[in-house]
């Protein structure tokens, strides 16, 4: 099994660098820390990067979570090799371009590229955002699947995934004690379906949400609270159409904990929201 400490950051591919710019400075409220012609990096927290661009095709993306044994590279390779899993090792060149050590990446059933990474750099200054929007780091992603069932079999089989909790078939997957870092929603084809960020408070939350009207952001989701993870959400549309999501998620599951058990939650707005907030995000839609 591939054990996996965190999620590390999300790879995007945009036709629009300077679009992608704006947005994630002026309105995300990321730091930008690196620019060059047809690469673009943004800082969320301690980490070198949370989230990059790249000159591409916007349907292109990649997820990278980081390997809690640095050491154990080759062995997760040669384990997603004996599964006949599509995968390879990266380049130096593309290493660096990553800002990682070493990485090897994978495509899931549905057909989602991943990336597990090892000694990620850390940022070599403190975190300075461009407006104060309370973010304390990278929180998690919704990808997309086109059969949740078979593709969490995969993550539970070949890495350290547990499940915190179903909504319908979709579940909410843990690799730490936090909630979870990655959620599988079904569709009928691979992508990030929302990526978010963590802020400090609900305070935070709401004059985001204000914020974003004033600009003109189209708010697809709340503000509102998860059944689940417990956190205060608002989710908004941003560069080349992605879902972004800023939310107050602070649940823990402590492993070893014989009282706690998955929960089943009906696909329907309420398990969703707690408050009534009806999503304008399709797979959410019920």
């Amino acid at each position: 099994m591939i054990e996996l400490r965190d999620i590390a950051n999300v790879r995007l591919g945009t036709r629009d660098l300077d679009g992608a710019e704006r947005f994630g400075a002026d309105i995300l409220g990321l730091q930008p820390i690196l620019r060059g012609e047809d690469r673009l990096y943004l800082r969320a927290d301690w980490r070198h990067h949370s989230l990059s661009y790249f000159l591409g095709d916007p349907s292109e993306s990649t997820v990278a979570f980081e390997l809690k044994d640095w050491s154990a590279l080759d062995a997760a390779q040669a384990e997603l090799e004996a599964a006949a899993i599509p995968c390879g090792r990266g380049t130096s060149e593309e290493a660096a371009d990553r800002f990682v050590h070493d990485f090897v990446w994978f495509i899931d059933p549905t057909g989602n590229r991943y990336e597990v990474v090892v000694r990620p750099f850390e940022a070599n200054r403190p975190y300075h955002p461009n407006r104060p929007t309370g973010i304390t780091g990278l929180g998690h992603v919704g990808m997309n699947t086109t059969d949740p069932k078979r593709d969490q079999e995969f993550w539970l089989t070949h890495f350290n995934a547990r499940i915190s909790d179903w909504i319908g078939p979709a579940p909410l997957m843990r690799i730490n004690p936090r909630h979870h870092q990655i959620a599988l929603f079904p569709t009928t084809k691979p992508g990030v379906q929302h990526i978010n960020h963590q802020v400090e408070s609900i305070d935070d939350l709401l004059k985001a949400a204000y914020f974003l009207q004033d600009k003109q952001v189209r708010i697809v989701f709340g503000p509102g609270r998860h059944a689940t993870s417990g956190g205060y959400f608002l989710y908004f549309e941003g560069h080349d159409g992605f879902t972004f999501e800023y939310s107050t998620s602070d649940r823990m599951v402590i492993e070893g904990d014989g009282d706690y058990r998955p929960r089943q939650f009906a696909m329907e707005n309420e398990s969703f929201c707690l408050f009534g907030a009806k999503p304008d995000i399709l797979e959410f839609r019920r």
